[in-house]
């Protein structure tokens, strides 16, 4: 195999609650509410890994949060679905806003378009906790991301293309469909 280095960065993003409600869809948050996920960004965020990776030929950012941090929003998802979704929002919030600190031009782009998993990719990645599905071509943590470093383009790249609604030119399509909102559940 190729030569593969790894750097880790040490970025910590603000919480930008704008940015975060915008994500979360909400127009208000509560004091108690906004508190608890205050205290929840200080707990998660040494956690939050941030990796360049080089291979041979490409290079990469991996960013992404522990198991430890899914298990906490799953256990939030059974106590309350309303802190559920917002620890959720949170946990993906936080990685993209530390993507968006490393690459600005993500955010004017709208994406944060996903590499083909090369094999070098695979191995850095493996040794790194990380490992790509299987059966698909996303990653075995749920709040993690790769994408190239330096920026190389917006969805007109992304391996997944073909599998987004916004690659698809829906982008009005929403990323999670609530029980009772499906397509045609008004009629």
């Amino acid at each position: 195999m190729s030569e593969i280095t790894v750097t880790e960065h040490e970025i910590r993003p603000y919480f930008d609650m704008e940015g975060f409600m915008t994500l979360s869809q909400e127009s208000r948050l509560g004091g108690a509410t906004l508190e608890r996920l205050c205290k929840l960004w200080e707990e998660w965020m040494p956690q939050l890994r941030v990796c360049e990776i080089k291979t041979a030929k490409i290079s990469y950012l991996a960013v992404w949060l522990p198991e430890s941090v899914e298990q906490q929003v799953d256990a939030a998802w059974e106590k309350s679905p309303s802190d559920g979704w917002q620890d959720n929002n949170l946990a993906q919030y936080m990685c993209m806003a530390a993507v968006q600190e490393v690459l600005p031009q993500v955010e004017d782009a709208g994406c944060a378009p996903a590499p083909r998993p090369t094999e070098a990719l695979r191995e850095a990645l493996s040794g790194l906790g990380l490992e790509y599905r299987e059966d698909a071509p996303t990653l075995n943590r749920r709040f993690a991301l790769v994408t190239h470093y330096p920026f190389k383009g917006g969805c007109e790249i992304c391996h997944l293309q073909s599998n987004c609604p916004k690659g698809q030119g829906k982008s009005e399509a929403a990323s999670v469909v609530l029980p009772g909102y499906e397509q045609g559940a008004d009629e």
